[in-house]
């Protein structure tokens, strides 16, 4: 194919088509469009009506890539805008996915990761999700990322609140409760640091709720700091500007067991997973918030 020929995707035109964006892996533009059509019913309940940062690779995974958050001209209409209150004050346009047009159009942009708010765009000071994102030590075998992130769930459950495992593609998991709109963000904060610091106290060996390199030495940090507005957290289903072209996969606890790594799925897994059962859809239907007990028994 012609380097300036274009292929349409979900009704977007793609440009360099054949450009690679995973080039160890021979994942072209076109490929990674493909496969975000493919995931669309998995991917797009999580992303749609939230805003979002991308991480651009304009000349692929191996060369210099970018965090963009805020519109910029150039932008497909596909990949939304909207005007938003920041902590100055001051008004700044940011990008919202809002269906799978949007997803391709990000891609033609050569976007290699869509990083999600916690909330949606119709109330965002009201988050739909908690997420606490277990960093660990470098020095640390995946064994103990996986031991925290079922104590986590064991700890949390026992306040109330059921939660799925998400395989960043990275070196952690994070561990995601959905939630009901019930409350704002400062609670919804003040709930996750309270977690962290009261699990870093009963287990100062295992955990930390401080974001200290220095202090992390054989232990976990538990990132709460993915809980207030304007943070993001890596979408389900986005691919990871990593070698080997890992996926952020949502797994099951009973999958995660025996899971080795967190970039366990890659795109080249991608499609038998997307043909098995989704290991989250039972969540799609619980009904669960941060209550004043739940706030009370952490802070």
């Amino acid at each position: 194919m012609c380097a300036d020929k274009r292929l349409q995707i979900a009704g977007v035109s793609l440009s360099s088509p054949d450009r690679l964006l995973f080039a160890e892996e021979g994942v072209t533009k076109t490929a990674l469009a493909q496969y975000y059509e493919r995931a669309a019913p998995r991917m797009l309940p999580h992303i749609e009506k939230r805003l979002v940062s991308l991480v651009r690779c304009p000349d692929g995974r191996e060369s210099p890539c970018f965090f963009q958050r805020h519109g910029s001209k150039g932008f497909p209409d596909a990949v939304r805008h909207m005007a938003i209150a920041e902590k100055s004050g001051e008004k700044a346009e940011y990008l919202y996915i809002d269906d799978l047009k949007g997803v391709i159009a990000a891609v033609q942009m050569s976007t290699l990761e869509f990083h999600i708010w916690g909330s949606r765009t119709d109330r965002l000071e009201a988050p739909d999700r908690l997420v606490f994102d277990l960093d660990p030590d470098e020095e640390l075998d995946f064994t103990a990322v996986r031991r925290a992130a079922f104590t986590v769930r064991d700890r949390l459950a026992d306040l109330g609140l059921q939660t799925v495992p998400l395989l960043t593609g990275g070196k952690g998991i994070h561990v995601v409760a959905p939630l009901e709109r019930r409350r704002e963000w400062p609670d919804i904060k003040d709930f996750a640091r309270g977690f962290a610091k009261r699990l870093s106290e009963d287990e100062p060996e295992r955990f930390l709720a401080e974001a200290s390199k220095a202090k992390r030495e054989g232990r976990v940090f538990v990132d709460w700091l993915r809980n207030e507005r304007s943070a993001t957290a890596i979408a389900p289903y986005s691919t990871r500007a990593k070698p080997g072209a890992p996926v952020a996969a949502p797994v099951s606890w009973s999958e995660l067991e025996t899971i080795a790594v967190s970039s366990a799925f890659s795109l080249a897994d991608m499609d038998e997973r997307l043909a098995a059962s989704n290991p989250w859809a039972e969540s799609m239907d619980w009904r669960q918030s941060v209550t004043e007990k739940m706030l009370k028994a952490v802070t």
